[in-house]
This record gives structure tokens, C-alpha cells and sequence, in this order.
């Protein structure tokens, strides 16, 4: 393409050759003037600095600190929150903190990339809430408006990102010291080295932000008696250790944490009511499926902070795929649209619901003999979660329920009986997933838990998990009769245990197949 009239394409050869980094920049035509510069840092109106109230989660913030803190004794712990990623090159992604940095701050929402929260040991007793660490928390705090950071940094400045908290604001709101990120290399690194010549032992939740596990790992490496022979994948056992810890310390849900899931689990369901409300829309629209998932982020973004996770809207045969996030199909009369979503609540903490629904609000025969199948595998499970019982015995109930129907239907080439015994496992080619999985600041919440206390661990007050049987047949399986092929149902509730059994957080949004097209008729 021929460039201006008069304009050279080729860069004068006295001006050195602008570095790869920097041209990420030559779209802006920012002035660089000291007229420019000066005229910037003036004439603005001072910041507001009064402080905000400690927030309501403080207090709990603190007990999970503290109870971390009681774990590893003279060690200090790392926990960053997380660097800002890149979406396309000089875009990011909206940020979310680390989910053990949110648990142990209370902080959620977009306002500390990079932030990292340091448990240092201390005299047993005489740290925080009387435990052996003393936290601090680095931030990069405010910039002022009289600096060049103010305007011209497009990651953090306030002119185009908007305010962030001064260190004061923040220590005020949360109610942990806080100190500038400048200070962090020190913080981390200073006395690392083996117990054995007088240093400290320093835990980091690893592949959170790599700026920081080289630091840890160079430090680790510089301190060592001898640097050649140091095995790294000692001490990754040891931070393996500190992040089974962090997700097991929340297995069990605190009332703060409870009423959170209950503000997303209640947006939810708003987001549903949506989603029938978009159906005619959906039909008519050739990525119909792109019509709910959107229904439904709208309403995510009007309640809460985000979606918890990528919503599944799938119709049709497109349901029996587990993991279906293209959302691209169409929706069409006579079909099941299988809807798994949630809002993520300021607080970070998600819901997570699926119902599946007949696209014209009723459902043919067959696909109510597959739904109330389903629906019973739900029920039987929500009966058999009582406090004391194994986790895995959930699980158990529905398998029950569903291979029976299989039985009942033809369609097992055993007998349900052998089908659950573990040399068969026949229908879980129909129900590959698991039953449950615990729910909180993570859709899968308590990943890094040991087996022991997560599947063999007994149902404990407080813990708050879901149930989601589901059956998928698809179109390609040509061992089931033609009439259930193409069809996939999931039913998937949000559920708090408690001392008198499990309570359906997610009751709102009907479940029985006639509760469902009463529900449907009136919202459309």
C-alpha cells in the first residue's frame, strides 16, 4: 500500500531503532512536553482522604489467618493475589485475585493486581488475633495526582483506571498493615536459607505470579550450602503443603461466607428468569445459544461482579457435551436447552445451578421419563447427605437411582447390580461425572484437599457443595434406542449443609418437570 504524498516510510537514520516492547505504545500520540507535563500535575482537586469503615469480613479474615498461621509455626507464608493478564497485547483481562489471597484478605473485586499478603512468623502468641504470624500487606497504592504515573500509566494510572485505595484506605478497610510493593523483594527474601544455618523457611502459593517464584526460587538457590545439588522439588512440596492447607481451610464455610453464596445463588436465579424470558429471541436467532449465555451475563454483571465461570447454554445435542461453552448452536421447538451457570458475587464467592428446560415450555414423554429420572437420582441424593456420612456417599445415591432406570429402560447391557459393583461401572458411559463437588470462591472450590477430607471426608455443618446428577445421550450412541438419542438433562442445586441435613440454597428455581413448565408459562 503506497504511503502519503511526501511522507518517507523509512525511520532517519539517526534515531535508534525503537525496542520491541515499546511499540506496543505507538498507537498513543500522548505529548511529552514539560509544558505538557507540568500543566498535567496541577489543578486538580485534592483526593478524598477520609477512610472507609473495616469492612464486615475483617473479623473473619482474621480467624482464617490465624488459623493458617497455627499451621506452619516459624515460617513465612507468601500469598499473592495475581499480576493483570494479558487478553491481546496491550489489553487485559478484568482482574480477579487469587482465591486463597481473597479467602485470607476479604478483598474481591479489581483494585489489587499484584498485591501480595506476607504472614511473617513471630513470637508465638503475640501476632495477629494472637497467633504466630504478623501480616502485612504489599500494595501498590494511588499514585498522586501530581505524578507522571497519575496520567500516563494505562495499567494503574487513575486516569484511566480509575481511583485505587491510598495504603491507608486499605489497611482501614481490611484490617492488615499495609506497605508499598516497593518493599516487597525484602519482605520475602530477607533470612531465607536452610533451618540448619540459621534461616528461615519460606512458603509461596506457586504459579500465581511467575515475577514471584523466581524471586523465592533465587533466593532459595542463592542461601543454599551448595547451590549445584539443590533439589527445587523439596521445597515444592512445601508450598504444595501451604496451598493443600489454604484450600482445605475452606472445606467448611464461615456465616459471612454462607451469606455470599446466598447473594449469588439468588442472582442466579434472576439470571434464569432471564434466560426463559430470551427463549422466542433464542429460537429466532441463528446462534440462539449466544442469545441465553448473554441473557444471562447481563444480569451476572448487574448483580455481581462476573460470571463465576463460563455459561454452558446447550441445546439440543449439544447437551450431552459436559463441558459445552461455545454456546454457537441453535435453539429449536421440541428440543431441551440445558442451561449450567453462575453469578460471582462482589465477595468473589459463586453460585453454580443447572436446569435444563423444554425450549417450548413442555416436555415430550420422553423427555420427562429422562428428566424425573434424573430429578430422583437428585432427590436420593439430597436425602442420603447428612452431617457424619462420607462425602462420596452422595454420589452413591444417584448412581443407585440412575442405573436402575438404565435397568428399567433396556438400555444397560448388565444388571444394575453388577453396573455399580467396581468391576462394571456399565452407566456411568451416561453419567460420567461426579455427583458433587464443594462450592465457594472457586465454582470447584477446595481443589488442593487431601482425598481423606474431601470424598472420604464426613459431611460437616458449614459445608456448602452441589448436587447434579445428570444423564447424556448422544446423538452418535448407538447403544440406546433412537428415542432417547440427542437428549441430555442435568438438574444441579446449591446446597448448605447443615446439623438437621442439606438445605437447598437454590430452591427458588423450580425442579419437577410440572413446577418447570408452570414456571416457564408464566415468565413467558
Amino acid at each position: 500500500m503506497a504511503g502519503d504524498p511526501g511522507v518517507t516510510t523509512s525511520e532517519p537514520q539517526d534515531v535508534p531503532a525503537q525496542a520491541i516492547e515499546d511499540r506496543v505504545n505507538n498507537r498513543s500520540q500522548r505529548p511529552s512536553s514539560d509544558a505538557f507535563k507540568a500543566f498535567m500535575a496541577s489543578h486538580w482537586a485534592p483526593a478524598d482522604g477520609a477512610l472507609p469503615a473495616r469492612a464486615e469480613v475483617a473479623a473473619h479474615a482474621e480467624r482464617r489467618r490465624r488459623a493458617i498461621s497455627e499451621r506452619f509455626p516459624g515460617e513465612r507464608l507468601v500469598v499473592p493475589a495475581g499480576p493483570l493478564k494479558v487478553r491481546s497485547n496491550d489489553t487485559d483481562y478484568r482482574f480477579r485475585p487469587h482465591s486463597a489471597f481473597a479467602h485470607l484478605t476479604g478483598l474481591g473485586l479489581d483494585h489489587e493486581p499484584d498485591a501480595v499478603l506476607v504472614l511473617e512468623p513471630v513470637t508465638a502468641g503475640t501476632g495477629d488475633g494472637g497467633g504466630n504470624h504478623a501480616s502485612t500487606l504489599y500494595f501498590r497504592p494511588l499514585a498522586g495526582r501530581d505524578t507522571a504515573e497519575f496520567y500516563s500509566d494505562a495499567r494503574s494510572g487513575e486516569f484511566w483506571v480509575g481511583a485505587r485505595p491510598t495504603l491507608a484506605a486499605l489497611e482501614a478497610l481490611v484490617g492488615v498493615p499495609t506497605a508499598h510493593l516497593d518493599g516487597l523483594e525484602v519482605a520475602v527474601t530477607k533470612g531465607v536459607g536452610a533451618r540448619e544455618i540459621g534461616g528461615l523457611s519460606v512458603r509461596l502459593v506457586r504459579k500465581v505470579d511467575e515475577n514471584l517464584d523466581a524471586l523465592v526460587d533465587t533466593a532459595r538457590y542463592n542461601t543454599a550450602q551448595d547451590p549445584e545439588s539443590l533439589d527445587l522439588s523439596v521445597f515444592d512440596a512445601l508450598d504444595d503443603e501451604l496451598a493443600e492447607a489454604l484450600s482445605e481451610l475452606r472445606l467448611v464455610k464461615d456465616e459471612w461466607e454462607v451469606a455470599q453464596l446466598r447473594e449469588a445463588v439468588a442472582a442466579t436465579a434472576a439470571g434464569f428468569e432471564e434466560i426463559v424470558r430470551v427463549l422466542p429471541r433464542a429460537v429466532a436467532h441463528r446462534r440462539g445459544e449466544r442469545v441465553i449465555e448473554t441473557a444471562f451475563f447481563a444480569k451476572a454483571r448487574e448483580e455481581g461482579n462476573d460470571l463465576g465461570y463460563d455459561t454452558i447454554a446447550a441445546s439440543g445435542n449439544n447437551a450431552t457435551v459436559l463441558h459445552w461453552i461455545r454456546n454457537n448452536g441453535a435453539v429449536r421447538p421440541g428440543e431441551l436447552v440445558l442451561v449450567d451457570a453462575g453469578v460471582e458475587a462482589e465477595s468473589l464467592y459463586t453460585a453454580d445451578i443447572t436446569r435444563t428446560l423444554p425450549v417450548d415450555g413442555t416436555f415430550t414423554d420422553v423427555q420427562r421419563r429422562i428428566y424425573q429420572a434424573v430429578l430422583d437420582a437428585a432427590d436420593a441424593a439430597f436425602a442420603a447427605a447428612r452431617p457424619g456420612l462420607k462425602f462420596r456417599a452422595v454420589h452413591a445415591a444417584a448412581m443407585e437411582v440412575l442405573a436402575a432406570r438404565l435397568e428399567e429402560w433396556g438400555i444397560l447391557p448388565v444388571s444394575a447390580a453388577e453396573a455399580l459393583s467396581d468391576e462394571g461401572q456399565q452407566h456411568r458411559r451416561w453419567m460420567p461425572h461426579g455427583t458433587s463437588h464443594h462450592l465457594g470462591l472457586d465454582v470447584h472450590d477446595c481443589a488442593q484437599a487431601r482425598r481423606d477430607l474431601y470424598l472420604d471426608g464426613e459431611l460437616t455443618p458449614g459445608m456448602v457443595f452441589t448436587i447434579e446428577p445428570g444423564l447424556y445421550f448422544k446423538a452418535e450412541d448407538l447403544a440406546i434406542p433412537e428415542e432417547y438419542r440427542g437428549i441430555g438433562v442435568r438438574i444441579e442445586d446449591d446446597v448448605l449443609m447443615t446439623e438437621d441435613g442439606a438445605v437447598n440454597l437454590s430452591a427458588a428455581l423450580p425442579r419437577t418437570p410440572e413446577d418447570v413448565e408452570a414456571w416457564m408459562a408464566s415468565l413467558r
